[in-house]
């Protein structure tokens, strides 16, 4: 059978005889490989039409949905030195407690007893400024009796005007009554002479006529004097009426700078009391910074200041924090080639780190160990890496995210797009053509908005 040696048994065996070789020789061959290739033929066929699901792939990894959910550092708001830690690495802290103390290291700053000596100082120009306000009232205090002594002295001198307005009219009456009776005078002194030089009238009636003539004229030019001497007074009071005017605009001038004086001295004082009070503030808020607390409750994750004694710059990073309840999502970073194939709502497929997972990303039923999310946020502008930034969530309908699952960790996610045959994506493919953007649901509903 294998021809091995030149004395052969072939014509001396009948090799048909035996079961087992007549199992070993093939009936049809070319018939049954024919029917394997006809069958296989048609599995491809019937599978160039099963429907594919397009889908586009992106790495990103584990983050939070809020932004104070998300890992945060703890910093020191003023300079300082390190005095004592109340927290170490995975501890679990509440909002408000005490990390770590620090001290004073500014000079300015360093004085034990400086809010109480920053207070005593505007205690006293809180005094200064109600000293100033009591100079201020009785400023105007003054300016009313100025003005009220004003008003007395002016009615005062109105009167005496008017009195020696009274006493010119007065005076001039007089006046023109004794110029009448010196008229009368001058016309009996005349009558009279006449009647002595022709012998009616004796040397002594001439005589008591010229007398009375005398006196006459002489209350003429008292009368004269007298209204005078009134006009005189009429001109006084009015001198002096304007003069109390001028003297009461002199003393209110006077009055009112003071005043003024007392006011601007009153606010500069407030401008330093509201200075010192806010400097005080500043103290009170200073002191109430050297312990450092915790923003919000989670876990230390990483101490990074470290020791007794290290001096710490403002603003310094201290510690690393994780909260304790945040809402988990993923971060992916889309090429802007599928930015437009991505939107709110889309179906997202995470291959997680950690968990295995058995994955046909065209056929998303048949994979098994993936969960599933929705797009929740799209950047608008690119990122470092000169990629779009999308935010998924868990899907509600799907299989929650697993519990162990942290921050930080991998993700792999695959976007679910539109539904098509296989033949159609392998053509796709081959031509280099984009996934499809519109859904045969949107083609619907714009041809019925038209």
């Amino acid at each position: 059978m294998l021809n091995i040696s030149n004395n052969s048994v072939k014509d001396r065996i009948d090799p048909y005889k035996f079961e087992s070789y007549r199992k070993t020789i093939p009936h049809d061959e070319s018939k049954k490989r024919v029917r394997i290739l006809l069958y296989s033929l048609l599995v491809a066929f019937v599978v160039l039409f099963l429907p594919w699901t397009q889908n586009f792939r992106s790495r990103g990894m584990v983050t939070a949905l809020k932004p104070e959910h998300r890992p945060q550092t703890v910093h020191s708001i003023i300079p300082g030195r390190i005095e004592r830690w109340f927290v170490q690495e995975g501890d679990y802290v509440n909002k408000g407690d005490t990390i770590l103390f620090i001290s004073e290291i500014k000079d300015e700053y360093m004085d034990p007893e400086l809010l109480m000596r920053t207070q005593r100082q505007v205690d006293a120009k809180a005094l200064a400024v109600r000293s100033y306000e009591e100079k201020v009232k009785a400023q105007e205090n003054q300016i009313s009796a100025l003005t009220e002594n004003n008003r007395l002295r002016k009615e005062q001198a109105e009167n005496r005007l008017e009195q020696a307005q009274l006493s010119v009219d007065s005076d001039s009456v007089v006046l023109e009554a004794e110029r009448l009776n010196l008229s009368v005078a001058t016309v009996q002194l005349e009558r009279m002479e006449k009647l002595f030089e022709e012998g009616l009238k004796s040397l002594t009636e001439l005589e008591q006529r010229k007398i009375r003539f005398q006196e006459a004229l002489a209350k003429k030019i008292s009368a004269e004097n007298k209204l005078l001497s009134s006009k005189n007074g009429l001109i006084s009071a009015q001198i002096e009426l304007n003069a109390i005017d001028n003297d009461f605009r002199d003393k209110l001038a006077k009055a009112n700078a003071e005043r003024y004086a007392a006011l601007s001295d009153q606010y500069d004082a407030e401008a330093t009391v509201t200075k010192l009070e806010n400097q005080l503030s500043n103290y009170t808020v200073r002191s109430g910074m050297y312990y450092v607390l915790a923003p919000q409750s989670g876990y230390v994750t990483q101490a990074i200041q470290v020791g007794l004694g290290e001096t710490i710059k403002e603003g310094a990073e201290i510690v690393s924090i994780m909260p304790k309840d945040y809402s988990l999502a993923v971060e992916l970073y889309v090429a802007p080639i599928d930015l437009p194939l991505v939107r709110l709502g889309n179906k997202i497929r995470f291959i997680f780190d950690g968990w295995p997972a058995i994955v046909f990303s065209g056929w998303p039923q048949l994979s098994n160990g993936t969960f599933g999310g929705k797009v929740y946020a799209i950047d608008n502008f690119t990122s470092a890496n000169n990629m779009y930034r999308i935010l998924v969530v868990p899907d509600p309908d799907e299989e929650p995210w697993p519990d162990a699952l942290r921050l930080g960790s991998g993700a792999d996610g695959i976007a679910l797009l539109n539904d098509v045959p296989v033949w159609y994506e392998i053509w796709r493919q081959m031509n280099g053509f984009p996934a499809d953007f519109y859904t045969l649901k949107d083609t619907r509903e714009t041809k019925g908005k038209k």
